[in-house]
């Protein structure tokens, strides 16, 4: 006789967005497959259209994954070796990989403790070399910033803008969790120089593999990633730049141009999920998201914090409800960054934020029942702890 198990509920469920469109996906890799053209072509070309005309620039520029958008805008900006480039420990680690493969050097500043993003007055004092690593005041050229919009919720771009406006710096937004997120009505991506987007399959915007994307409204910088992500070829086998190989392919844009169609109504249902979760936890001692006035979170993630956070992952996991930790350890935490970083400060808050994030489930696809069953698993954990 088998023992009865529960029915799992995972954490994010890329199959359930590719089920729910499943008839226009696959027309469109078969529209691909038929046309015999794989690398940019006019899918990636009409995607790139469609999605700058999304976030409002001018210019999108299609590449293999997240990280080489990172990488490839700041190579575009001339950062490179002896360059300092400004962004937090609490993030996926291609932010940080993505600068050193630049050539430049990291520096590490703490979060907000409610948003998680990038606290403005911790950027200034390090710019300023007011706190932190002794290294800072002497190891570069202070060149650009790098705010992460992590979790779906948007950096506090409008301060961030007037510091870096104040010491000539560049900013590349790293958008890779906040396809559709905005600022007063402004979407992210928008503000900086250039902005990465990532279309990792657990994306808001997901692609069915690696994908990329590089935003802006300068049309030089456009063109110089332009070059980079192709060898810095303008005539096909002639160099002008060194470049690279990083190319979104053919397939992934279509599938994309399909997805980006309900991009705001999927965003707007995992909204609909975070309200349910709110009303449903209120009676917890979970700290639960809260959104900074003006932005609008589009919850890549529903991150709630709790001192127990490994007791309580656990109960779920044993109950069938997949969590998981976005992100364990602080970058410079991290074996491969161990004592080679820069840090600005103590960083408190984002080690504090390592130690006692939990992420729920949440994807458009999941059901009524599902949340309500996940908040009465958490509820009955509270009251027994």
């Amino acid at each position: 006789m088998r023992e009865n198990r529960p029915t799992v509920i995972p954490q994010t469920d890329p199959k359930a967005g590719y089920l729910v469109h499943q008839a226009e996906i696959e027309s469109a890799i078969q529209r691909v497959l038929n046309s015999g053209w794989y690398i940019l072509g006019r899918e990636v070309e009409s995607f790139e259209q469609e999605f700058a005309a999304y976030i409002g620039v001018r210019h999108a520029i299609g590449v293999a994954n997240g990280t080489d958008a990172l990488e490839l805008s700041l190579r575009a900006c001339d950062v490179g070796p002896g360059d300092l480039v400004f962004t937090v420990s609490h993030t996926a680690v291609a932010t940080v990989a993505a600068i050193e493969l630049a050539g430049a050097t990291p520096v590490l500043v703490d979060i907000d403790p409610v948003t998680y993003t990038m606290d403005p007055n911790c950027l200034e004092d390090a710019i300023k070399g007011q706190s932190g690593d002794e290294r800072l005041k002497f190891s570069g050229r202070i060149k650009a910033v790098v705010p992460v919009h992590l979790y779906g919720h948007p950096a506090d771009m409008q301060a961030i803008m007037d510091i870096v406006k104040r010491y000539d710096l560049y900013v590349i937004e790293d958008c890779a969790q906040s396809h559709g997120a905005t600022i007063q009505g402004r979407k992210t991506g928008s503000w900086g120089d250039l902005a990465a987007f990532s279309f990792y399959p657990t994306k808001n915007l997901a692609a069915f593999g690696d994908g990329g994307m590089v935003v802006t409204d300068d049309p030089n910088l456009a063109e110089r990633v332009r070059l980079l992500r192709q060898y810095g070829w303008q005539q096909r086998y002639v160099s002008e730049i060194a470049g690279a190989n990083s190319r979104l392919d053919e397939i992934q844009a279509a599938i994309l141009r399909v997805k980006l169609h309900y991009l705001d109504q999927e965003n707007a249902r995992r909204r609909e999920i975070a309200r349910n979760y709110a009303c449903l936890l209120v009676d917890t001692d979970l700290a639960l998201p809260n959104s900074r006035p003006g932005a609008e979170h589009i919850y890549h993630q529903y991150v709630v914090r709790t001192a127990e956070r490994d007791a309580l992952q656990t109960y779920l996991r044993d109950r069938g409800i997949v969590t998981s930790v976005h992100y364990p350890q602080t970058i410079h935490r991290q074996p491969a960054y161990t004592g080679r970083l820069i840090t600005s400060g103590d960083l408190t808050h984002s080690e504090r934020a390592a130690a006692q994030v939990l992420s729920l489930p949440m994807y458009p696809e999941l059901s009524d029942e599902q949340v309500a069953v996940v908040a009465d698993v958490i509820n009955s954990w509270s009251r027994n702890a």
